[in-house]
């Protein structure tokens, strides 16, 4: 791919942007050279601006989603996308969160540009599971764990019932839930089934992935090691 459409394509600026930017030295390799715009260098060793480009096309992104923030490019208010780089938004192929968390949900939030991955890990025969941490209103009444292991809970307005859930109480009134779906506000849904409200909500965790050493608002490119974990 020629260095100007790689440039424009990771979100640098307009391909007219980018042939100014070769024009005035800013894309180098890792020796200080200036790149023109026929180079072949390889996509690790090309700096924007003296600082490494972005993963090419295949990234996936893993965020620590703080509350209040909406998975949206076009929402009013606070959007996931303000807590990346600017020119990720202009990615293309564009760069989509991987399901979404509501803006009262924090926690593990993917982001990929890479349709099949995508696809791959919001697929039911994936049967990826994910675990949330959850807060509630009042005391849970005992019997949450037997109906949401049991594949017959129907929930409101909705003619499939769920996929077992695995409930494990920490304490009367907070919950470990792992999922193997992701239906419209699924687990706010399941608890109101039973009488009870969240009061908070986090996902923890996607396959054996975990927002280990991922602070609140912040995020990380996923290895290939970490991208493994979210199948296993």
């Amino acid at each position: 791919m020629r260095l100007v459409k790689l440039l424009a394509n990771l979100g640098y600026g307009s391909r007219k942007e980018m042939q100014q930017a070769i024009r005035h030295g800013w894309v180098t390799d890792r020796d200080g050279n200036q790149l023109k715009a026929d180079a072949k260098t390889d996509h690790e060793d090309i700096l924007f601006d003296d600082e490494p480009l972005d993963p090419a096309h295949g990234v996936v992104i893993l965020m620590n989603k703080p509350l209040g923030y909406v998975c949206s490019t076009k929402d009013q208010g606070r959007l996931v996308y303000d807590l990346l780089p600017d020119r990720f938004r202009m990615r293309k192929p564009v760069l989509s969160t991987i399901g979404r968390l509501d803006k009262e949900t924090s926690g593990a939030l993917l982001f990929t540009d890479d349709g099949t991955f995508l696809h791959q890990v919001i697929s039911p025969k994936s049967n990826v599971p994910k675990v949330y941490e959850v807060t509630l209103d009042r005391p849970m009444n005992g019997s949450e764990a037997a109906l949401f292991t049991s594949g017959e809970m129907m929930l409101e307005n909705e003619q499939k019932p769920l996929k077992p859930a695995e409930l494990d109480v920490i304490n009367e009134t907070h919950a470990r839930l792992t999922l193997h779906e992701g239906r419209y506000h699924q687990v706010r849904r399941m608890f109101a089934a039973t009488g009870n409200h969240v009061t908070d909500l986090a996902r923890s965790r996607v396959g054996a992935l975990t927002l280990e050493g991922v602070d609140e608002g912040q995020w990380k490119v996923l290895t290939e090691e970490d991208k493994a974990l979210i199948f296993s």
